[in-house]
């Protein structure tokens, strides 16, 4: 328990005691809006990858925060993949104010080592003492929820096969969770996952969600009836940013040093180690990632269910592209049940609800995106990399990739409807300084966590999109088939045989109690 004695030695301490682990009440300590040591939320991180490491900085700022455990089944610093190879560890230099931090190490940083050493070395310099060994580590996230009995809330930033498993075990024994994308990579743990949020009442947050605001402005002129009814809703994405495999790895290369491949395969059936699974490529394998729709979807179509009100869908349909081989001097295409396609298309189509008609959303990724609309064209203009549209029965919008700056097309269009409206000409965004936490999107999680008030992430809210996004991987792997979907008995009607995908088939002792392979 050495690790507990160091961590209330240094939150006694660090609010001006001089020995011991003395705690002292708020008005002692003094000044608005000081949060206590008993006050704080102790949290643990699940999963010290690149992004994990990268998420933890701006958290280890926050007043009412702290990280008393790291957990990941990788020890060290071994073949991580990020998207630049030396700006991960800049980020934590600037943050850490340590020039010179891992000098001479050409790797990028990770694994649950890195972690604590970044945690302790930011509590060490704000400790009286200058040292700060309070920060426990461990492989397995079993261990750590046994074991750590004052840990109330988590941070999940494992690889997609895990998010649920990791988030029932963790709100059963009545922490708090906030998790990435997705809350599961299958649509039947996904649901298990939102129900145990129900019944433990715990506080949660889904990390890509957001408040709406960014696209209130855009559903305020569709409610004026700017583009008259809508209709459809495009959202497209440069994703994937990883490579793509269509076959099995051939070769078995050893395990590296400090990794526990079998707690990183958790409940996924046993196979040989590779590195083609891991890291950040493991997004695109169906078993343990969610593609490019899980991977950025959440983020941008997540305003789009809160302000337009959307259910599951009731039909998912899509279009998957696929590679050839020559065998024997024969040409065809390459059956692949292992992952996600280079690019797809996928439609999902909403019933009416209340006064809002039938809507379709179409997703893209791959590099593909909607047909340039004829009032891009008269503006001679042409699509960003990423970016939605809004397309109604008198008019389209085109916005950013979350509904942000939305305009009318073409700009003759957005002209006439400021004049008539008294609208201000639209004013550059600025955007926010990097190194500090984005104080709102953090608090929503802080205040759900400290019982103040449900976070707009909150998990009862995600049921209708992870249905979305889990029913589209489906789509893609029966080779872009049609699914009619019954959203209260939670079952494919017109193909039977695509249930199967809506449950993981589960190593032994991995199970998720009510849940069948």
């Amino acid at each position: 328990m050495a690790h507990d004695m160091n961590r209330r030695r240094f939150l006694g301490t660090a609010a001006g005691s001089a020995a011991g682990f003395t705690i002292l009440p708020r008005h002692v300590l003094g000044g608005a809006g000081f949060v206590g040591p008993n006050d704080k939320i102790n949290l643990a991180l699940i999963g010290c990858g690149t992004q994990g490491l990268r998420e933890i900085l701006p958290i280890l700022t926050l007043p009412e925060v702290q990280v008393v455990a790291v957990c990941d089944p990788s020890k060290n610093a071994v073949a991580y993949v990020d998207w630049s190879k030396n700006g991960l560890r800049e980020q934590v230099r600037r943050a850490m104010n340590k020039p010179t931090w891992r000098e001479g190490m050409n790797e990028i940083p990770g694994g649950r080592d890195v972690l604590k050493e970044v945690v302790e070395m930011y509590y060490a310099d704000k400790a009286p003492s200058g040292t700060y060994k309070g920060c426990a580590s461990y492989a397995d996230y079993r261990e750590l929820l046994e074991k750590e009995k004052d840990v109330d809330s988590v941070k999940i930033m494992t690889p997609d096969h895990l998010h649920a498993y990791i988030a029932v075990a963790a709100m059963e024994k009545g922490k708090n969770v906030m998790t990435h994308k997705p809350i599961a990579n299958r649509l039947a743990e996904a649901r298990l996952a939102i129900e145990t949020a129900r019944k433990t009442k715990v506080g949660t947050h889904f990390s890509p969600a957001s408040d709406g605001q960014l696209m209130s402005v855009l559903k305020n002129w569709v409610d004026d009836g700017a583009i008259g009814t809508l209709r459809e809703i495009h959202n497209w994405s440069s994703r994937p940013f990883w490579p793509h495999y269509v076959k099995l790895p051939a070769d078995k290369p050893p395990v590296p040093d400090g990794f526990e491949w079998d707690l990183w395969l958790g409940p996924s059936l046993d196979r040989p180690y590779h590195p083609n699974y891991t890291h950040a490529v493991f997004r695109g394998w169906y078993e343990f990632g969610g593609g490019p729709l899980a991977d950025m979807g959440h983020y941008s179509l997540w305003p789009a269910f809160i302000q337009f009100g959307l259910d599951a869908p009731i039909m998912v349909e899509s279009t998957p592209t696929h590679f050839c081989e020559v065998v024997d001097h024969v040409s065809g295409a390459i059956k692949n049940d292992y992952t996600f396609p280079v690019a797809s298309t996928i439609r999902f189509k909403f019933a009416a609800k209340g006064n809002r008609p039938a809507l379709d959303i179409f997703w893209y990724d791959g590099g593909i995106r909607p047909k340039t609309p004829e009032e891009l064209e008269a503006d001679n203009q042409e699509f960003e990399s990423e970016g939605m549209m809004f397309v109604g029965d008198k008019g389209k919008i085109l916005a950013g990739f979350r509904g942000e700056n939305p305009r009318l097309i073409p700009e003759s269009r957005m002209s006439e409807y400021r004049k008539a409206k008294g609208l201000p000409e639209p004013q550059a965004r600025e955007r926010r300084g990097g190194g500090g936490p984005d104080t709102a999107r953090e608090m929503a999680w802080v205040n759900a966590f400290r019982g103040v008030k449900p976070s707009y992430g909150d998990f009862l809210l995600a049921g209708p999109i992870c249905d979305m996004v889990n029913l589209g991987t489906i789509s893609l792997r029966m080779g872009g088939k049609r699914l009619l979907w019954d959203e209260k008995t939670a079952k494919i009607t017109n193909l039977p045989e695509a249930n199967k995908y809506l449950v993981r088939e589960c190593r032994k002792g991995w199970e998720l109690k009510g849940l069948q392979s």
